[in-house]
């Protein structure tokens, strides 16, 4: 529905950058949410495990429990995305060694270093698969002189985009606004192109992970030597992004399976072993 409702109706993102944007529809959707999975029985209150980009602050943290309360939960744990997106990537987090994770959502990009079930570096970087989005559409509105949406942004993305040259380039027919006249217009495109709008937040997110890397203890960076960093999140589907981490950082770069869902399959399988992992966050919040 993303730029195409009626002046009577507005697409809202409840959740920008990972955190709350509107907490009036989020309380909404969660509501909806807990309403659903209990077959809209009345007065339930369940206990709720929400994924929170890994350096949210107090106040945010706060605005994440309140909406989920006041939606109907009992009880409220949250847990960092990266964390979260480790445990559904089948990562051995809980080991005394050192696994590392990328997810590069559509907010944000999360990078932690992960030993003993606990973070041990972490940055969150707002910038991500949104922000891929909007490079593309500047890019497009400066060579091109058109006007695209985030929808096309995204075919864009996903159909030419890549980090890195490919074996064979490709081209990809574009439609959207002519800026100049307002009328409808299309334009080819070229893979090439879309990876040079596309290289300034990728190298953003690569000097981020070099970053967590320098950080790291000597002792768990020696294990990441063999193990290397795994990609997850929509941002894991661009072309060759693997290849160029790989390049920048000399460690090995695999892509989680079924990378879009990982956070949100890790988030169940820590709701189902609450009792196992709850005590973890409640002895780092004491």
């Amino acid at each position: 529905m993303l730029g195409k409702t009626p002046d009577g109706i507005e697409a809202i993102r409840p959740l920008k950058h990972g955190v709350i944007a509107d907490f009036e529809v989020t309380e909404a959707m969660l509501t909806y949410f807990i309403q659903k999975v209990h077959q809209r029985r009345l007065g339930v209150r369940p206990r709720i495990v929400i994924a929170v980009p890994a350096q949210i602050t107090a106040v945010e943290k706060q605005a994440v429990y309140h909406s989920a309360e006041r939606a109907g939960a009992r009880k409220v744990y949250l847990i960092e995305e990266p964390r979260a997106a480790g445990i559904g990537a089948g990562l051995p987090i809980e080991e005394a060694q050192a696994s590392m994770i990328v997810d590069i959502g559509g907010g944000t990009t999360e990078i932690a270093v992960m030993s003993l079930a606990a973070i041990v570096t972490a940055k969150s970087l707002r910038i991500a698969g949104d922000n891929y989005d909007d490079a593309i559409v500047s890019h497009l509105k400066r060579v091109h002189n058109l006007h695209i949406g985030e929808l096309t942004a995204e075919r864009i993305k996903f159909g030419i985009g890549s980090a890195a040259p490919l074996d064979e380039e490709i081209t990809m027919q574009v439609k959207g606004q002519d800026a100049s006249t307002g009328m409808p217009r299309g334009c080819v495109v070229t893979s090439q192109e879309i990876r040079e709008a596309l290289s300034k937040p990728v190298m953003a997110q690569i000097q981020a992970i070099r970053q967590v890397l320098e950080e790291t203890k000597p002792e768990l960076a020696a294990d990441l030597v063999d193990s290397g960093l795994t990609l997850c999140g929509g941002g894991a589907l661009l072309r060759n992004l693997d290849r160029v981490i790989e390049e920048n950082t000399g460690l090995p770069v695999q892509i989680a399976d079924e990378p879009l869902n990982c956070v949100g399959r890790g988030t169940g399988l820590f709701l189902e072993n609450l009792d196992r992992y709850a005590s973890i966050l409640e002895s780092e919040t004491e």
